[in-house]
């Protein structure tokens, strides 16, 4: 996973827990969880808005 070991993965969580505490843990899961939300939605909705229909033939001004 990425290149990272077991103890490398343990060390990152216990230094995530003594930055945030184990009481904040769950507010910053919710918080990344709605953040990745938002973001797939926001792409999803600008891919639609670029997936508007494009004639081949160039408009002509009158």
């Amino acid at each position: 996973m990425f290149g990272l070991g077991f103890w490398e993965l343990i060390i990152i969580v216990f230094v995530i827990l003594l930055v945030f505490g184990a009481g904040r843990l769950p507010e910053l899961g919710t918080a990344l969880g709605e953040g990745i939300k938002n973001f797939r939605k926001g792409y999803r909705d600008s891919k639609a808005l670029d997936a508007s229909p494009a004639s081949d033939e160039p408009e002509q001004k009158s």
